[in-house]
């Protein structure tokens, strides 16, 4: 964990959550995910990068939402791809 967390990490006040477990994109597509990751901008939930599309990074490149966070069960952080910063919380 950092030292300081970012500012885009400290501007959330709540923490979005995946609404269905499951890559939308993914689904369209066919394709399958290995984990997934919930926006903290818009609050869609793709799969991660070890998944074979990779379709929250694609979502963070497109849209410039800088801020996911797991959508695993027992899983609490955050991750910024700006700043590459990781927090965990309670």
């Amino acid at each position: 964990m950092a030292d300081q967390i970012c500012s885009h990490i400290s501007a959330i006040t709540e923490i979005k959550t995946a609404k269905k477990r499951e890559c939308e994109e993914c689904v369209k597509a066919g394709g399958r995910w290995v984990h997934l990751r919930t926006c903290q901008t818009c609050g869609v939930t793709l799969c991660c990068d070890d998944s074979p599309s990779k379709h929250m990074t694609k979502h963070n490149h497109a849209t410039g939402h800088p801020v996911i966070s797991s959508a695993e069960p027992g899983e609490k952080w955050l991750w910024c791809y700006e700043d590459e910063s990781f927090v965990e919380y309670d």
